[in-house]
């Protein structure tokens, strides 16, 4: 499918005009802000989803009411790496390119030593660190074609450990060298970079009661918490303003990993 907004100038509110984005859980939470800044940057964009089938229907259907034809959905299980390649196939089929890959979709909870079972360690290293790897592997083709970005979603507690937390802290601790390491191995015609969030949305099984949460924020240099937008602008920054930056993780978290 060819492009029919590759050679029309660029407007400064639709800094992504005529470029693709693919984002894995994408449906919900930060992928869903993600998507919503994106599009409204002008980006078409495919947004992936697992189990979320109902919300990212709604979200395609909200964000194609505002421009036709520009958001589609696809469903798949990440752990299964042997179908990984069929995400770029599916937004390169719908789009004809692609230009963006946020690694987004990641599993949280707490893993206390003493209980961590093989399971455990299998799911949070296969959705945090093996899955982005292999997709980041299988798109690799497609974003080379456009010097395209990939953009992984890590954790301040990827670089600092949190209490209860082992397994998934060893997962975004890999991710974070794998940004590296692929910035490496796939420039120059790709750049790979990382957010690493502090405390901007509560996990949403209420681990975090409301004496704790102000614990946290309490621990931040600008005493609140942030907002899914903050990652949302921050992900828009690195695709459209940062084209000499790669290899990086940027802490978004208040000053959190500063005040430690």
């Amino acid at each position: 499918m060819s492009d029919s907004h590759s050679s029309s100038p660029v407007r400064p509110d639709q800094p992504l005009a005529g470029k693709v984005a693919l984002i894995t859980g994408g449906a919900r939470r930060l992928g869903a802000e993600m998507a919503r800044t994106f599009h409204g940057a002008g980006a078409r964009v495919v947004i992936h989803y697992q189990r979320s089938s109902k919300e990212a229907e709604s979200l395609v259907a909200e964000l194609n009411s505002k421009r036709a034809n520009s958001v589609a959905c696809v469903g798949g299980d990440l752990l299964d790496t042997a179908e990984l390649g069929k995400l770029p196939h599916f937004a390169q089929e719908q789009f004809g390119r692609l230009d963006i890959l946020v690694n987004n979709a990641s599993t949280f909870y707490p893993t206390p030593i003493g209980e961590i079972t093989e399971a455990h360690w299998d799911d949070l290293l296969g959705t945090n660190l093996k899955a982005p790897l292999f997709l980041s592997q299988a798109a690799a083709p497609a974003l080379r074609l456009s010097h395209g970005l990939i953009l992984n979603i890590v954790d301040i507690h990827g670089m600092r450990p949190l209490r209860r937390y082992p397994v998934y802290g060893i997962a975004k601790a890999g991710l974070i060298m794998l940004t590296r390491s692929l910035a490496r191995e796939l420039g120059p015609q790709i750049r790979v970079n990382a957010i690493a969030p502090g405390p901007v949305m509560w996990p949403a099984d209420g681990v975090a009661d409301a004496e704790l949460q102000q614990k946290i924020i309490g621990r931040t240099l600008l005493k609140r918490s942030g907002s899914a937008l903050d990652i949302a602008r921050t992900a828009l920054f690195f695709a459209a303003d940062a084209p000499f930056i790669t290899g990086q993780v940027m802490p978004v978290d208040g000053g959190r990993s500063v005040a430690w």
